[in-house]
């Protein structure tokens, strides 16, 4: 692990994190505060930072579930279904938005492509403004900016819902899945 790979991701993820207005930002935690459950879901390593936010959301006290989870229930009209994407093209993931729009509930996509088949699908669309960088593909390959980016961008949510929830870290441990 070399120092320039380290900036160069930190630069690259804060641009495309700081590419996200403030209101999307806002919509987005007032959705999560409202909405009765929260569905997330996103393929591969898009899938893997979902799960990692939908464990959060869980530690605070919120009712979360990741889609394809055989004990996951029926996405319905009142809840809230976020789906991650780079591309905004994964079959998976344009599908579930079409079923849970068409359900009712309000589908928030986040994704690096503003006219992908998610995007226009979604009730709320969060773009991340991420240029391609060939020259630099060696140093994050594929989707790593984009998912990066999104991880960072949960993780900024996270303090700011612990706050309106009024959840301190001692409050998220007695739902850590691991309290011993």
């Amino acid at each position: 692990m070399t120092l320039d790979t380290i900036d160069y991701l930190e630069s690259r993820c804060k641009v495309a994190i700081t590419s996200i207005p403030d209101k999307d930002r806002d919509k987005l935690i007032d959705l999560i505060m409202t909405k009765e459950k929260i569905f997330v879901y996103g393929s591969g390593r898009s899938g893997l930072i979902g799960q990692l936010f939908a464990v959060r959301l869980v530690q605070i006290g919120f009712d979360v579930y990741f889609v394809g989870d055989m004990t996951t229930p029926i996405i319905k009209k009142d809840d809230l279904t976020i789906l991650i994407s780079n591309t905004g093209h994964t079959v998976s993931v344009v599908q579930t938005a079409d079923i849970a729009r068409r359900i009712g509930s309000h589908v928030v996509s986040i994704t690096s492509s503003s006219s992908s088949k998610l995007a226009h699908i979604s009730n709320t669309g969060i773009i991340l403004d991420i240029e391609e960088d060939l020259d630099s593909a060696e140093l994050a390959p594929l989707g790593t900016i984009f998912e990066d980016s999104v991880l960072l961008f949960f993780d900024s949510l996270i303090p700011d819902l612990m706050k309106k929830m009024k959840v301190t870290e001692i409050d998220m441990r007695k739902n850590h899945a691991i309290w011993v």
